[in-house]
């Protein structure tokens, strides 16, 4: 991005395409995976199914799996991180990603078990 203003940088990370939201979507992973995983980067794109330590907000601390990630609205939805409505309906309440900090990743999904897999070599995007 060229400029620094502040406004021009709000404004242009909201109007980002989805194609650069996506990118946004990382959040920063545990010293020990990344040993255990091998991986050298500091972040790695948020899923479904990561185990993950909230890291800001009034549920910092609280541990628990991803349910659901908006890239669009930069959010996310942990299994844990619950509330009761007016009808005393237990709901999830959203998360920004950049407060999430992942213990554990879901590699169910043989797509993130590739990405994770070139990353070890250091020949990709992942």
């Amino acid at each position: 991005m060229s400029s620094g203003k502040p406004n021009k940088q709000r404004k242009a990370r909201f109007q980002a395409p989805m194609s650069v939201r996506q990118k946004y979507a990382h959040a920063h992973i545990s010293k020990e995976l990344a040993a255990k995983l091998g991986i050298k980067r500091r972040s790695i794109q948020l899923r479904k199914g990561d185990s993950v330590k909230i890291m800001a907000g009034d549920g910092k601390g609280k541990t628990g799996k991803i349910d659901e990630v908006d890239v669009r609205r930069g959010i996310a939805y942990v299994d844990s991180y619950l509330r009761k409505n007016a009808k005393g309906k237990e709901i999830q309440i959203p998360i920004r990603i950049s407060n999430l900090y992942i213990t554990d990743l879901g590699l169910q999904d043989k797509f993130r078990s590739k990405a994770v897999e070139a990353m070890k070599k250091g020949d990709g995007k992942g």
